[in-house]
C-alpha cells in the first residue's frame, strides 16, 4: 500500500492526536475517573444511606452509571488514538483495515483515530430494531385502543385513559400537543372532537322536554362549530329563532 499522505499532513494529525491523548488523560485524572469515588457513602459518612437517603441514593446511582460508561468511553478513544501513533511511527497509517485503501486525508482531519474509509465504517446504518414494548404501546393505548376498528364502538383504553384525565395530569397548556391551547380544559385527547353524555354534536345544543320534544336551542361552541362547519341545513337558523320566539 502505497501511503498517499505527506509529511506536512503526516504531522499535522500527529499533533491532532496527541493534543487529544493529553485532554483525555488530564480529564480523567482531574475528575477522579469522572466522580467514579465521589459515592453517597463516603459524602455522607455513614455505613448505610439507603434506610435515610433512598432518593439520593438513586440518584448517586445513575450518576455512577453514568460515569462508568464515560470512563469506558474515554478509555476506548485512547486505545485508538494508541494505536494510531503506533501506526503512524510505522508507517502504516491512514490505509483502512478493510479494503487496504487510503483513507481520504479530509476524514483523517475530522477523525484522526479511525481505521476505516468512509465506504467501510462500521455502524453506518441505522438499527431498524425497536423495543419490543413497541408492540403492546403501538397504537396509542396498546391493544386496549379500539378506535382504529370499524366493528367496535365499546369502552376502551383511551376512555379510560380520558377519565383519569378529567382529574389533572402533571401537563401544563404550553407542553400540550395541539397549538393555541389557552386553558387546562382544552387540554384532554379529543377535548373538541367528543361530548360527554351525546352520541351527536346535535344532542348537545338542542333542548328538550321531560317527555323528549324539542323546545329550544343552547348556541353553545358545539353549535356554533356545526353551524361553521356545514352540517346544519339551511333552515336550521330559521327553526333556531322559531324555538327562542317561543320560549
Amino acid at each position: 500500500m502505497t501511503q498517499s499522505l505527506t509529511s506536512t499532513e503526516i504531522n499535522h494529525l500527529r499533533r491532532m492526536l496527541e493534543l487529544e491523548k493529553k485532554d483525555i488523560t488530564h480529564r480523567i485524572e482531574e475528575n477522579d475517573h469522572h466522580g467514579l469515588e465521589q459515592s453517597l457513602r463516603f459524602q455522607t459518612g455513614e455505613l448505610s444511606s439507603i434506610d435515610n437517603h433512598p432518593g439520593d441514593v438513586a440518584t448517586d446511582l445513575y450518576y455512577r452509571s453514568m460515569d462508568i460508561s464515560l470512563l469506558e468511553h474515554d478509555n476506548l478513544q485512547l486505545e485508538r488514538i494508541e494505536a494510531a501513533l503506533t501506526q503512524i511511527n510505522e508507517g502504516t497509517y491512514g490505509s483502512c483495515n478493510i479494503c487496504g485503501e487510503a483513507i481520504a486525508y479530509d476524514r483523517l482531519v475530522a477523525v484522526p483515530a479511525t481505521r476505516y474509509c468512509k465506504e467501510h465504517s462500521p455502524r453506518q446504518n441505522v438499527s431498524n430494531d425497536r423495543p419490543v414494548e413497541e408492540q403492546l404501546l403501538m397504537p396509542p393505548f396498546g391493544r386496549t385502543s379500539l378506535d382504529e376498528r370499524d366493528d367496535q364502538n365499546g369502552f376502551d383504553g383511551e376512555d379510560a385513559w380520558q377519565i383519569v384525565e378529567q382529574w389533572g395530569t402533571s401537563n401544563s397548556p404550553a407542553m400540550a400537543e395541539g397549538n393555541q391551547i389557552e386553558s387546562y380544559n382544552e387540554m384532554a385527547i379529543e377535548a373538541d372532537d367528543e361530548i360527554e353524555g351525546c352520541v351527536e354534536s346535535l344532542e348537545s345544543f338542542i333542548a328538550a322536554d321531560i317527555e323528549g320534544y324539542p323546545i329550544g336551542i343552547i348556541r353553545n361552541r358545539h353549535y356554533l362549530k356545526y353551524m361553521e362547519t356545514g352540517e346544519g341545513v339551511d333552515s336550521f337558523s330559521e327553526q333556531d329563532t322559531a324555538l327562542q320566539d317561543d320560549h
